[in-house]
């Protein structure tokens, strides 16, 4: 088992597993070993699959990190908003497979692909800054504001309010939900669905309508913009 994140490519389609026998935090070691990932996956895969651990894609930050080092969480939060970044700008198609809760960045993380399948369940999903005395970074808030249901912005970002999988497609967290016995199938189905389209059309697309989102959170970062912990 990885410490933190694998990858395998197989007949074009990379699948990146989230692995850190815990809570899939973004702490450093695990956000390089996904950006290493990623690496491969965009240089050899038509297609990336991110996915997690059994009941667990991604918890938030590492909490520890973000209550007890102040220039270490800095810096974290950084190297965060660069990964989402990363993600939600890729040319290639990317699929968050949602084994479990995605929650706080794993939250966000949920909200940078172009498709999220998750499966039925108690897992939860959302932004619980708010409960944990932090205020989300502003690159947290433009992806909230990309992909989440405009209605539900208040009751996600601001009062923290976690959805089960039915609920969280209806707020913009997840796009279906299926069966544990389906689930690998119909990712695959997906993968391959997204590995037809013209590659080229797909980035440049993909490009159009998100550049706006992708320039704006890239100039907060090269301003310093941070998470506070209040």
């Amino acid at each position: 088992m990885s410490t933190h994140a694998s990858v395998a490519i197989e007949d074009g389609i990379a699948t990146i597993t989230l692995d850190d026998g815990k809570a899939n935090a973004f702490g450093f070691a695990m956000m390089e070993s996904i950006n290493a990932c990623l690496d491969e996956a965009e240089e050899k895969a038509d297609v990336i699959v991110l996915t997690g651990r059994p009941g667990i894609t991604c918890a938030g930050f590492d909490l520890k990190v973000m209550r007890e080092t102040p220039k270490e969480a800095s810096k974290m939060v950084k190297l965060g908003g660069e990964l989402l970044l990363r993600l939600f700008a890729t040319p290639k198609p990317l699929i968050i497979a949602a084994s479990g809760h995605g929650i706080a960045a794993g939250g966000l993380l949920m909200l940078t692909s172009d498709y999220r399948i998750g499966l039925q369940g108690d897992a939860r999903f959302g932004l619980n800054e708010s409960a944990i005395g932090m205020v989300l970074p502003p690159f947290g808030i433009e992806l909230a504001r990309f992909k989440l249901d405009n209605r539900k912005l208040d009751a996600s970002a601001v009062n923290a309010e976690l959805f089960l999988p039915d609920a969280a497609i209806d707020v913009g967290f997840l796009d279906e939900v299926c069966t544990e016995a389906d689930f690998a199938a119909r990712v695959s189905e997906k993968a391959k669905q997204l590995q037809e389209l013209d590659s080229r059309a797909f980035a440049g697309n993909k490009k159009l309508i998100r550049g706006a989102t992708i320039e704006k959170i890239a100039a907060g970062l090269q301003s310093g913009d941070g998470m506070q912990v209040v």
